[in-house]
């Protein structure tokens, strides 16, 4: 089963403990007493902030803030997922202890966290959980055999060669369609296969599959046993030719690239290793066509399949299977996933504690249930609605920029506004819960409630294959830290788990709340109108709504900072990558913009002080922008997101992206000469 990365929350427990009504009486009375918000300790005053303006709003937190050796990177982010861990745990340990009756939310909750904290079972189970599996695996006698095993990993959590999952059709946003999409490379990023200087990450690879391969049993299987080095070297060359035939990750924020809606007698023809019909039969997928996102890895997956032996198609079959178990099995398992992922690829120094993994496993298993029991205990009214208020102004600040727009025609303008107008807001939680009842947790194995899960997440998700969009859904979960903005639903989506300080601040006068949350809400409306947003229309559906010359000036003002980003080192002989990440760097630098401008109006209507503990709003605004990026960071983890995360670095999201805003440069008296400074012919300005 696929972990979620879950991002949560902290905040001031006077502000959240307790009942609602006692939350109630907190926030009225700190209302009346806001604060700057501001908190002078996290600074380096020591630093001038036209040299780097990241060390001088975040200097002083690094400082306090030593990275601890069971993260590769830790900031604020890492602080608030704690925070919430602390808090999902007292939820789940109350209601683990206690007998809970059968088929209810509270005993699948009690089961799965006691089997997985359970560690004297699960080291005596050692690799029997995965044994049927991987047997079933080792039987297998010819190539026809492997679309059955094929369908069976793809419903059950496992994602080998390739995933299919349900996604709006791009000509036709209210109707669920089948998406084919590249997958299997056990590293991650094609680069790691295929650069020079990673060879001691494959070593350390392949070294991982060896002891995955004892451990597991599966080399006895299949008469290999003191063999396997070979197996591994074998998976490690399919993998290697899979990574040549993948897309690159820049081509694949090209959504028409994407875009490549087949019949299933084309894909029959494409990928004849297998029965597709059988194929889907197995899935439980009824379709016609699908949209075959990599058409170029699809086009040449056939051949590669082809020339590979299937005892070694076997194995890679089976190291997916003990790969996605490893976390989950006993402790000879656990150190090697971690020793590989953990310390290899992003340099940690300790796994987590237990009790953290399997909290995280039950809200990934469990999520809206447990997200359900979060936000009645954690989640007030009034953080709703004064989020409301700020959305709202920071809406009508975007409108006002696109209404200014000097380089967009009359034409674009009116359907970028109608776009930005028909776009849907969500705050806190669903209003229609997720049902679990056909999730069965039973107490037998930790991991066979993994797998559990997992099935349930496929059929739930499989379910939806031609069937119309449901747009009352949600992505994430009420308590995760994060926000999102779905173009073929354009809707905006902000869950409870963000809604805290330093992100949210309640108690604070909102120029910091503009300078956070506000810069959040206005670079998830920018995604409406990034190099991918922009493609969808205010339906949702993939179409053009620009003149012809407005396409043209915004690729040529996005190549700024292509070109900008492109130029950053952010480890020696490292670049970071301006075209993966161009999406990203565009709506913070709308966001940015957008906040700054809804905070004015803020400002102008006497709800947002101009000077408070002799800090500008302004000031208050860009350090509080700045302070939600706040981390330190380990080299591995560095190289490892500047290959696979489309987000540029936390301190290349402060310094790069104020480098551009001419607010930013009044509010520090940035000057030429200045580490900060770029010349003014040389910013971007889009939003």
């Amino acid at each position: 089963m696929k972990n979620n990365i879950i991002l949560a929350m902290t905040c001031s427990i006077l502000l959240l403990a307790g009942c609602k009504s006692q939350n109630k009486t907190a926030l009225s009375e700190a209302k009346s007493e806001l604060t700057s918000g501001i908190h002078t300790e996290n600074l380096d005053t020591t630093v001038n902030p036209a040299s780097d303006f990241y060390l001088y709003a975040c200097g002083g937190w690094i400082k306090n803030h030593p990275l601890p050796a069971e993260y590769s990177r830790y900031g604020s982010f890492e602080q608030l997922d704690q925070s919430n861990l602390d808090r999902l745990k007292e939820l789940v340990v109350e209601i683990a202890a206690k007998n809970q009756e059968k088929g209810t939310i509270p005993q699948k909750i009690a089961t799965l966290y006691n089997l997985g904290m359970d560690a004297t079972t699960i080291e005596k189970q050692g690799a029997q959980p995965i044994q049927a599996d991987l047997k079933a695996i080792a039987g297998l006698k010819e190539k026809e055999q492997l679309t059955d095993m094929l369908a069976k990993m793809h419903t059950s959590g496992t994602s080998p060669f390739f995933s299919l999952f349900p996604a709006a059709d791009p000509d036709n946003s209210a109707m669920n369609i089948a998406w084919l999409w590249q997958s299997g490379l056990g590293i991650g990023d094609r680069d790691y296969y295929l650069e020079k200087d990673k060879q001691p990450v494959r070593e350390k690879y392949v070294e991982f599959m060896t002891k995955l391969f004892a451990l597991s049993g599966y080399s006895k299987m299949v008469d290999m046993e003191g063999k396997e080095a070979d197996l591994a070297a074998q998976v490690m060359k399919l993998e290697t030719a899979m990574a040549r035939i993948f897309m690159e990750k820049e081509a694949t924020r090209d959504v028409h690239l994407l875009h490549n809606i087949k019949t299933i007698a084309d894909f029959q023809a494409m990928l004849s290793i297998i029965n597709v019909n059988h194929y889907l039969k197995g899935l439980g997928v009824q379709i016609e066509t699908l949209n075959i996102s990599q058409l170029s890895y699809f086009t040449k997956l056939n051949d590669v399949l082809f020339l590979t032996d299937f005892n070694t198609i076997k194995a890679y079959l089976a190291w997916n299977i003990m790969n996605d178990a490893s976390g989950y099995l006993s402790s000879d398992f656990v150190t090697a996933n971690f020793d590989f992922y953990g310390k290899t690829l992003s340099g940690r120094q300790e796994d987590k504690p237990r009790w953290k993994k399997v909290v995280s496993t039950v809200d990934d298993c469990l999520g809206e249930a447990v997200g359900q029991m979060y936000t009645e205990k954690y989640f007030p009214k009034e953080a709703k609605d004064r989020m409301l208020a700020l959305v709202k102004n920071v809406q009508s600040a975007m409108t006002d920029r696109i209404k200014n727009n000097t380089w967009m025609q009359d034409s674009t303008k009116i359907k970028a506004l109608d776009k930005l107008n028909a776009i849907k807001v969500k705050i806190g939680y669903p209003d229609k819960w997720r049902n679990y009842s056909a999730l069965a947790i039973e107490n037998d194995s930790y991991y066979a409630n993994i797998v559990r899960a997992s099935k349930f997440e496929s059929a739930y998700q499989l379910n939806k294959i031609g069937n119309p969009v449901d747009q009352t859904l949600w992505q994430m979960t009420p308590q995760t830290v994060n926000a999102y903005y779905e173009p073929t639903i354009n809707e905006i989506c902000f869950p409870a788990g963000i809604l805290q300080p330093p992100f949210f601040d309640m108690n604070a006068d909102d120029a910091v709340n503009y300078g956070a949350i506000g810069v959040v809400i206005a670079h998830e409306l920018t995604h409406g109108f990034d190099d991918q947003g922009s493609q969808y229309d205010k339906n949702g559906n993939l179409a053009q709504w620009w003149t012809e010359q407005d396409a043209a000036t915004f690729k040529q003002r996005t190549q700024v900072l292509v070109d900008y980003f492109n130029s950053i080192e952010v480890l020696p002989g490292v670049h970071a990558n301006g075209q993966f990440t161009l999406g990203e760097n565009i709506a913070d630098n709308g966001g940015v913009n957008i906040a700054y401008d809804a905070m004015q109006k803020a400002i102008a209507a006497g709800t947002v002080k101009p000077e408070m503990d002799k800090f500008s709003a302004a000031q208050r605004f860009f350090i509080a922008f700045a302070g939600v990026w706040a981390n330190s960071i380990r080299d591995e983890e560095i190289i490892r997101r500047t290959k696979s995360d489309p987000h540029s670095l936390g301190k290349w999201r402060v310094n790069a992206t104020l480098a551009h805003v001419n607010t930013f440069y009044q509010a520090y008296g940035v000057k030429k000469g200045d580490k900060m400074y770029v010349a003014p012919d040389k910013r971007v300005m889009i939003w």
